[in-house]
């Protein structure tokens, strides 16, 4: 009896777990990526949730630029602006979660890369930002030659790593998970700035007196959302497209802009 009890105890965590994993997994066997969308009858997006004002929770709800950009598109595609899934992604692990099917796309603040183009697809840009150093007041930095054998903060996996070591390899990088993480290396003066982008320091300049954004820009980041790079999302990379294009020509990316404090 035992033994049987074991057997049918097994089977049943078996197809729970089964099941589990089917509605966890954002593509299904239908072949239009679209259809499957539809189907289920919510979108799943990967957004982050402490990159304000792009994606950050407030009253427990998601909120930001990439959260309405989101919305936007669930509203073309189900009708509906809150027929919206949010899952969590950060820097390192945003393409990992596309390209497990755990969302149908990820809007997450991310620049369009050669390295990351050869992983997933793109949508044309929908938000240009430029990268720039975050200090403290009273900092002796002025900008990144003021860096040489010094400590900088930046994101794991983030374009800034890869640039802090091209435009100034002498500096001694450290890494960090997240901007929250980053952000308080800073005030407790484990790093002397923060390379990243301007719109995303600029939410900390705005809301803490005692860190500034410095004025120089060093490099252009054309933000794209993701998808994966397969025959069943071209159709919905194609629509993500339409949506962008309309947003710009009604003038609803511009009013999201203002919105948001971007402009």
């Amino acid at each position: 009896m035992n033994k049987l009890w074991l057997i049918i105890i097994s089977t049943v965590l078996v197809l729970f777990y089964l099941v589990d994993y089917k509605l966890d997994k954002a593509n299904s066997v239908d072949p239009d990526l679209i259809q499957s969308i539809i189907k289920r009858g919510y979108l799943i997006v990967g957004v982050k949730t402490d990159t304000k004002p792009f994606g950050y929770i407030e009253n427990g709800k998601n909120v930001g630029f990439d959260i309405d950009i989101a919305k936007y598109i669930a509203k073309d595609i189900l009708h509906d602006e809150n027929k919206v899934k949010f899952i969590p992604v950060n820097t390192e692990n945003r393409l990992y979660k596309l390209n497990l099917e755990k969302a149908d796309i990820v809007i997450a603040t991310m620049t369009i890369t050669s390295d990351r183009v050869r992983i997933i697809d793109f949508s044309k840009p929908y938000f240009l930002a430029g990268q720039a150093l975050l200090i403290n007041n009273g900092s002796h930095i002025y900008g990144l030659s003021d860096l040489f054998n010094k400590n900088v903060g930046v994101l794991f996996g983030s374009t800034a790593e890869k640039n802090i070591r091209l435009l100034m390899p002498s500096a001694y990088v450290l890494g960090y998970r997240t901007y929250k993480d980053a952000y308080s290396a800073l005030k407790a003066g484990r790093v002397l700035a923060i390379l990243s982008d301007d719109t995303i320091l600029r939410g900390y300049s705005m809301s803490d007196s005692t860190v500034k954004l410095l004025p120089k820009r060093y490099s252009k980041e054309f933000y794209g959302i993701g998808v994966r790079k397969d025959q069943a999302s071209k159709g919905l990379l194609n629509l993500i497209n339409l949506d962008i294009n309309n947003m710009i020509n009604d003038g609803t990316l511009i009013q999201l802009k203002r919105k948001w404090q971007l402009l």
